[in-house]
């Protein structure tokens, strides 16, 4: 049985997922162009300033059966002092010998790049999907939430890989959500006053609006572990498109004496869609599409973020509390949250108030190299 590492070939990279996973596990994959966009390195703007990434695909008898990125975040590393190289959209059969081979080109990845080490996945960014699935693996996921295999992790272990940094992502309903338990004294005070209004992110308005949200996701998380500021540029690359599927009612930035102080973006949930249109576009995708519109209802909170000088004073639950009442407004049934980390106490008692239920537990996993540890 013949086993080989191909580099560079996207149709058999695409391919892998819906080769090794059987039709009914929850795993659903990114719209082809959009991943041959995101994986392009003339088009992603992440990958200028030195970085560089490797599409890695192993290919036993002539099935794709594991694929992944090998890639830099060079912005990462001089932000946060690392020397790292980074894998992402791993998908893989329950082949050892396979992923051996994978990770081996992994690996050589980063020590040609004089890389001590190795984490993963990031699918590209701290800012996109990252992580593997280590519960919940019964769950389907909504837009922007990864899925992996039970078998991944155990996989990832033995190759030397600890697994850190665990998340969750959640879901609640919103017609069961008692949504003024949200409302502390500043969250009250901020909604009756003149001084702050909502600015709906709409269409007519995007790309300011956008703007604003790129301004005040940058202030809000520039503490968190692992971020990286996004130049309008990058921001634009992976949140440009969202004007096309924005619900208006949901996504909103909040400004204080019209200056931008939180926004919080929330989308219809598209999953269904590319799932039934087995990620491509074409007269499957227009049935996928008209299919979703008599489903019930789904979204997924993206982000919400909080300039630094008004955090504590109530905007964040100020902005939950109108995006949970624009959902039950407009009939949504269910709404995802994408990762939170266990050390963000603050979002996850947020997630409590409303009811969150936890869909997915998922972790970092990150390899010292042996001739760094030697």
């Amino acid at each position: 049985m013949s086993l080989t590492l191909v580099r560079g070939d996207f149709d058999a990279f695409f391919r892998t997922p819906f080769v090794v996973y059987p039709k009914d596990t929850p795993y659903v994959s990114p719209m082809r162009s959009d991943l041959q966009r995101y994986l392009d390195p003339h088009k992603n703007p992440l990958l200028k300033g030195g970085g560089d990434l490797a599409v890695l695909v192993v290919i036993r008898d002539g099935q794709p059966v594991a694929r992944a990125t090998a890639h830099r975040h060079p912005a990462s590393n001089e932000r946060h002092g690392l020397s790292r190289s980074y894998f992402g959209y791993l998908d893989a059969a329950d082949d050892p010998e396979a992923l051996r081979l994978l990770f081996d080109g992994i690996e050589e990845f980063a020590l040609r790049h004089g890389d001590d080490e190795i984490a993963g996945p990031f699918n590209l960014t701290a800012m996109q999907q990252i992580g593997l699935v280590t519960e919940g693996f019964e769950h389907a996921p909504f837009t922007d939430m990864v899925w992996s295999p039970p078998y991944l992790a155990a996989r990832l272990e033995a190759m030397g890989y600890a697994a850190g940094f665990p998340m969750s992502t959640f879901r609640f309903r919103p017609g069961e959500v008692d949504r003024d338990r949200l409302l502390t004294p500043g969250a009250r005070a901020i909604l009756t006053s003149d001084d702050w209004t909502f600015a709906p992110i709409d269409r007519r308005r995007f790309k300011p609006r956008m703007e604003e949200a790129r301004l005040c996701l940058n202030g809000g998380f520039d503490a968190n572990p692992m971020f990286v500021p996004l130049t309008g540029e990058e921001f634009e690359f992976q949140a440009g498109e969202m004007m096309w599927i924005l619900d208006p009612a949901l996504s909103s930035v909040i400004h204080y004496k019209g200056q931008p102080m939180g926004v919080v973006i929330c989308i219809p949930d598209l999953n269904p869609f590319v799932r039934d249109s087995g990620a491509t576009y074409g007269p499957r995708a227009l049935w996928a599409w008209l299919k979703m519109q008599f489903r019930p209802r789904r979204a997924v909170l993206i982000l919400y973020s909080v300039m630094p000088e008004t955090q504590g004073q109530g905007v964040n639950p100020a902005m939950l509390w109108r995006v949970i009442g624009a959902l039950q407004q407009r009939g949504y049934r269910e709404c995802g949250c994408t990762w939170i980390a266990d050390v963000n106490g603050a979002s996850l008692r947020q997630l409590e108030r409303i009811g969150g239920e936890r869909l997915h537990r998922t972790h970092l996993f990150r390899k010292v190299l042996d001739n760094a540890a030697a």
